[in-house]
């Protein structure tokens, strides 16, 4: 890889696995428009690695509370709501990993192609716009209970479908439940944490068996500017959220989803 593909492409994976702005709609770009050649196997093992040291550099506190709650709950049957959370966290990451075992191939052959990326950048854009405008803003990640935490992991589950934005999809479920901007964030970047555990772990497995020959100086040099554009990213995100709300990024999703129906119509 060239350098500046690797900078760019590793600061634009960092940004949108977190912003509700869809990764995969902004990865297909440089192939589509300038002619860049896939990142490869490695490369993607790379960034997902700098994502999630991001996030759970950030909630290293929330994290360290949730799991030491959690043990508590198995060894000793103690409750509490952390660790209450920390089981909401484990129900709402099954549908997308079991969704993901079945699906994935199919997702891969028949569902990347760019007039679905713009059509679910687009709708899945409106809907999120519509879910902060219209639901009330009263609870916070402690009031979801299990049957709701299932409802947010099959939302999460559509995020496969590329185009829609994991944290985009996760933050629409949370919001459409009542859960304040905050709230619904939160939840969704630390239900990011297992998942893309489960992806990179997946992708590690596919890489290992693959024998591809890996440059190791364009995986440290990915890892290393996908976890600080990420930590950036999610700190301006929830700093900023509750001033800024998600109309921004519901302009921003029509804009993109029309540049690439537009890319879609003129390569025709």
């Amino acid at each position: 890889m060239i350098w500046y593909h690797i900078v760019f492409l590793s600061i634009i994976q960092g940004v949108t696995e977190f912003l509700p702005i869809s990764s995969s709609a902004h990865l297909i770009l440089p192939s589509q428009l300038l002619g860049w050649p896939d990142q490869g196997l490695a490369f993607d093992v790379a960034v997902h690695v700098g994502t999630l040291i991001a996030v759970m550099s950030y909630f290293r506190q929330d994290i360290f509370r949730l799991m030491k709650a959690w043990f508590s709950s198995v060894s000793s049957a103690k409750s509490s709501d952390d660790s209450k959370l920390s089981w909401l966290i484990i129900v709402s990451t099954i549908p997308a990993v079991l969704i993901g075992l079945l699906f994935n191939d199919f997702i891969e052959s028949h569902l990347r192609s760019i007039d679905v990326i713009a059509y679910t950048t687009i709708g899945f854009g409106v809907l999120l716009w519509l879910s902060d405008y219209c639901c009330s803003q009263e609870k916070t990640e402690f009031d979801l209970t299990f049957t709701k935490a299932v409802y947010i992991g099959f939302a999460q589950a559509l995020a496969l479908i590329p185009g829609t934005s994991r944290s985009g999809i996760t933050i629409t479920a949370a919001r459409s439940l009542g859960l304040t901007r905050d709230a619904s964030a939160r939840f969704s970047f630390l239900l990011s944490i297992p998942l893309i555990i489960a992806a990179g772990s997946y992708k590690l497995v596919e890489l290992l068996l693959s024998g591809v020959e890996i440059h190791w100086g364009v995986i440290f040099s990915g890892v290393a500017l996908s976890a600080l554009s990420a930590y950036i990213c999610i700190y301006c995100f929830l700093k900023w959220l509750n001033q800024i709300g998600f109309t921004p990024f519901l302009f921003y999703r029509l804009l993109l989803g029309g540049i690439l129906l537009a890319i879609s119509y003129l390569t025709l």
